[in-house]
């Protein structure tokens, strides 16, 4: 999470607005895990009405780069503040409704995140079964970073992405790479 942008009027204002968003109802089946959740619309509807209230609104961003989706979520304060996080995940398929699938679903999470709104998960059951730690071998991540840093155009970039959604490592690893690969969109992206 970025919080550079951060204002005491902004925090102020979300510690407020917290205190009186209710959680979002569950107004969706998902007959595959046979649960409910809350859609990305009836979490934009719990949200954004206090969030409004208290001076506060949420900009989502989508990127995909051929390999990765990106939704970079904005929570702004009418002083000027802001916040702002960045999620990402391979979609399942990467056809237009493969992609679309994993936007929505990164929206639906990152905007509940960061409102700190509860809702069910739907088709993340599969992330709660344990699995043992990764092992990350020795300058596994120091390779892939360099990989990063030397992809010199879009396509290259995303080659390294699909190869880094293969690395077994650490949640910490994970972070330290999609910020490196994130850094490194945006710097082609401007050039």
């Amino acid at each position: 999470m970025n919080i550079e942008r951060a204002t005491p009027e902004l925090f102020a204002a979300l510690a407020d607005a917290q205190f009186q968003i209710e959680n979002a109802s569950k107004n969706a089946a998902n007959p595959h895990f046979r649960s409910r959740y809350a859609d990305l619309a009836e979490v934009l509807n719990t949200v954004r009405p206090v969030l409004a209230k208290h001076g506060l609104s949420v900009m989502q961003s989508t990127a995909f780069d051929g390999a990765m989706v990106f939704v970079e979520t904005v929570l702004a304060h009418s002083s000027g503040g802001s916040v702002s996080s960045t999620a990402s995940c391979v979609p399942a398929k990467t056809d237009a409704q493969g992609v679309g699938a994993a936007t929505t679903y990164l929206r639906r999470y990152a905007l509940a995140a960061i409102a700190g709104v509860a809702q069910e998960d739907d088709d993340g059951n599969g992330a709660a079964h344990s699995k043992p730690a990764p092992v990350v071998q020795s300058g596994v991540v120091e390779e892939a970073m360099a990989r990063i840093a030397a992809a010199n155009d879009a396509a290259a970039l995303g080659e390294v992405g699909a190869g880094l959604a293969k690395l077994d490592v650490d949640e910490s690893a994970k972070r330290k790479l999609r910020a490196a690969f994130t850094a490194r969109r945006k710097a082609l992206e401007a050039a």
